[in-house]
């Protein structure tokens, strides 16, 4: 009996330095519990394109500094396709155009019947533009001057086509004045160039590869979108800014007034406010990253991340800006 007694005294002595030992010396002293993981799947657009490199800095700028953050890119068919893969879930971020985001949460144009309305802004980032060009040679010097005309008016189905529609209304006109054409920027340019059409809508950063490639053959004129056109264009579609094509970038004899529609990094309401506020925080603390990975990123503050909000602002984005 007492040789029992003994072992289990020297069992329970033998526990006890176990769990000490397991404990720690104090609580001072336990090892920090991992961040939880948050995953970010980023939409953004074609290799070639601008969103693709934006997005590969900006899911770095995650990485770096939103805690438990694995962020990463994915190619796209951009806006529209983005608008779809952020409805399914497929996402959590994407860049689209305020254009576009405006039409899929008001069920208009290409989202007819198809109305998206969890979307949430982060922020608008760059300018996309609209550029209306012509020959010298056609004489025409006013957006007024296109009655008549053969006009490229984008792919058929593109957000420019509503553009034009847009600029052409603010002057008065529809396409029931002129010949449209539904053609991409590179047939609208050798179009231009052949003579075949008359004037081209582009909605783009500047300087436009298509509209450069015409310069190197032909002196090109870019028609202005007057303010007072613009003007009524931000009344009615609210998704448009005022912007100044510099004279420099198609050798123009001075700056040309017209508009642009932004690109926006956009989320749903399924995120939360905190994640949204930490993802805002730390994209417009660290915008010199951005501005190394494209030349649009010199577009990109937090004073201007407000203009041409098409769509609700989430939240958490808000009150970072609201600091």
């Amino acid at each position: 009996m007492k040789k029992r007694t003994i072992a289990l005294v020297a069992i329970l002595a033998m526990l006890a330095f176990i769990v000490t030992g397991c404990g720690g010396s104090g609580g001072g002293d336990q090892e920090k519990p991992a961040a939880e993981k948050k995953f970010f799947n980023i939409a953004t657009g074609g290799t070639a394109g601008v969103y693709y490199p934006l997005g590969g800095a900006i899911a770095e700028i995650l990485n770096k500094n939103v805690e438990g953050a694995n962020a990463k890119v994915q190619s796209t068919g951009a806006s529209v396709a983005n608008v779809n893969m952020l409805a399914k879930g497929e996402v959590q971020i994407a860049f689209i155009q305020n254009d576009i985001a405006y039409y899929a949460a008001n069920g208009t144009e290409m989202f007819k019947d198809n109305k998206v309305e969890n979307m949430r802004a982060v922020a608008t980032i760059y300018p996309e533009i609209v550029q209306l060009v012509t020959l010298e040679k056609s004489g025409i010097k006013s957006v007024a001057d296109l009655k008549g005309k053969r006009v490229a008016v984008g792919a058929a189905g593109s957000s420019v086509t509503a553009n034009a529609q847009h600029v052409l209304e603010a002057a008065g006109l529809s396409f029931e004045d002129i010949d449209e054409q539904y053609l991409s920027f590179a047939e609208a340019a050798n179009g231009l160039k052949d003579g075949n059409i008359d004037a081209a809508f582009v909605t783009a950063g500047v300087p436009t590869a298509a509209i450069q490639d015409i310069i190197a053959q032909h002196k090109v004129v870019v028609i202005p979108v007057t303010s007072e056109m613009a003007d009524k264009m931000i009344e009615k579609y609210p998704f448009y800014t005022k912007v100044v094509i510099p004279a420099d970038a198609y050798k123009q004899a001075q700056d040309v007034e017209t508009v642009g529609v932004k690109a926006m990094l956009v989320v749903t309401d399924q995120m939360d406010e905190q994640t949204a506020y930490e993802i805002t925080k730390a994209i417009f603390d660290n915008v010199e990253d951005l501005k190394t990975a494209h030349a649009v990123g010199q577009y990109i503050s937090k004073e201007s991340a407000k203009d041409g909000l098409s769509i609700p602002l989430h939240p958490g984005a808000e009150k970072f800006f609201n600091e």
